[in-house]
């Protein structure tokens, strides 16, 4: 029973995190997310919110219009959470995780020389 406890906590703790990539067509693009300057693409993203959470990207890059969109926690499914899930409910809240990657193609400002 004791090694049941301990295979559920990994299971619920390795499961609650989620990472994905954020790439722009150029590369070197400042990376906003929810309002906070967060990096420079291509950027890794990881956090521990619950499914459904939603994130607001900001892309900027001189000469490049500014891009902006949204992506959310539910948009691929996470193994180790379900399992854990059986055993305690509270996992089946991160059941879900972010895409790998999210890659976006930012569009030259009309008159620009891009570099």
């Amino acid at each position: 029973m004791k090694k049941l406890a301990y295979f559920t906590l990994a299971i619920s703790l390795s499961a609650c995190s989620s990472t994905t990539v954020i790439n722009s067509d150029p590369n070197g693009a400042m990376v906003f997310l929810n309002g906070e300057k967060a990096g420079v693409t291509p950027y890794m993203y990881t956090d521990t919110k619950i499914i459904g959470s939603t994130n607001t990207v900001l892309l900027k890059k001189e000469g490049y219009q500014d891009f902006s969109t949204v992506f959310s926690r539910n948009e691929n499914a996470n193994v180790g959470a379900i399992i854990g899930g059986v055993f305690v409910l509270v996992p089946f809240l991160w059941a879900m995780d972010y895409k790998p990657s999210h890659s976006y193609e930012m569009v030259p400002l009309k008159g620009a020389a891009n570099q």
